[in-house]
């Protein structure tokens, strides 16, 4: 069952499925509380910097370029009007007004001053939301361009579970990380990257290149993040590419002394003792 929904960052292949969980399976009877909440990353307020060379490109939506997670929720509903009306009028269905509501995440406004100054300002967690099972802290992340890319810790009577986002190696999620029984973290085979763009590589290959290594965790780097959190178990997440052999991620386990998951989808992972 759904008590609520949190967005690392607002990459398609991390919202593509948001319509579907919140038309298809709230009204199927998904929801475990009446209001759904759906938090995520506020509006970028700026466009990311141009890559490579050339003329700017004329961005999507100029009056609004970067809507956040409140303002992409609500486009949504509109995107979907018809589907929903549909349902409202002809099968009685509550209003999504009544089910769900988009929410950004309330950064503290000073570490958000400057959106294309990557990496992330280092910063401290911070905790936004808080019921009687459970306690939610976030923090910023390292996966520019995007802004703000956030990680973030849940916290239970059961033990404690944090899940990075896309990000490549970052101090704040070691700080966000420590203590935790599970750490869910993203990881990238950079020997992968390395064939995918081989040597000599052009000025554009190069930069394609050095975005996919900058942007992401390798996967030599997981295992000591790891460690210096001093989590119990490590789960990695967003396999790149997912279709390595678990042989290549076992790797991932050197200088890491806990347990080592390979995620896949549907695991479910034992927290705390």
């Amino acid at each position: 069952m759904l008590g609520g929904i949190f967005l690392t960052h607002l990459h398609s292949d991390h919202v593509v499925d948001l319509n579907n969980i919140l038309v298809n399976g709230i009204y199927n009877g998904l929801q475990s509380v009446e209001k759904i909440p759906v938090w995520g990353p506020g509006n970028r307020n700026a466009l990311p910097p141009l890559f490579g060379k050339g003329p700017a490109p004329s961005p999507i939506s100029p009056a609004n370029p970067t809507p956040g997670t409140k303002e992409m929720t609500e486009l949504m509903v509109q995107l979907f009007a018809t589907d929903l009306n549909d349902r409202i009028f002809d099968n009685r269905k509550p209003s999504p007004a009544q089910l769900w509501e988009g929410m950004d995440v309330p950064v503290p406004e000073k570490y958000l001053a400057n959106p294309n100054g990557a990496p992330a300002p280092s910063m401290e967690p911070f905790t936004f939301f808080e019921d009687d099972r459970v306690k939610v802290s976030a923090i910023l992340v390292n996966h520019a361009p995007v802004f703000p890319a956030l990680a973030y810790r849940f916290d239970t009577d059961d033990g404690s579970v944090v899940f990075s986002g896309d990000t490549a190696r970052c101090s704040n999620l070691i700080r966000l990380a420590q203590g935790a029984d599970v750490l869910v973290h993203e990881v990238i085979d950079e020997d992968w990257v390395a064939q995918l763009f081989p040597e000599p590589r052009d000025e554009a290959s190069e930069g394609l290149y050095q975005h996919l290594l900058q942007a992401h965790t390798l996967k030599t780097e997981v295992g000591p993040i790891a460690a210096e959190a001093g989590v119990g178990t490590l789960v990695l997440s967003h396999l790149v590419p997912v279709v390595q052999p678990e042989s290549v991620w076992a790797a991932c386990a050197k200088g890491f002394d806990g347990q080592l998951v390979v995620g896949r989808d549907l695991d479910v992972i034992d927290v705390g003792k």
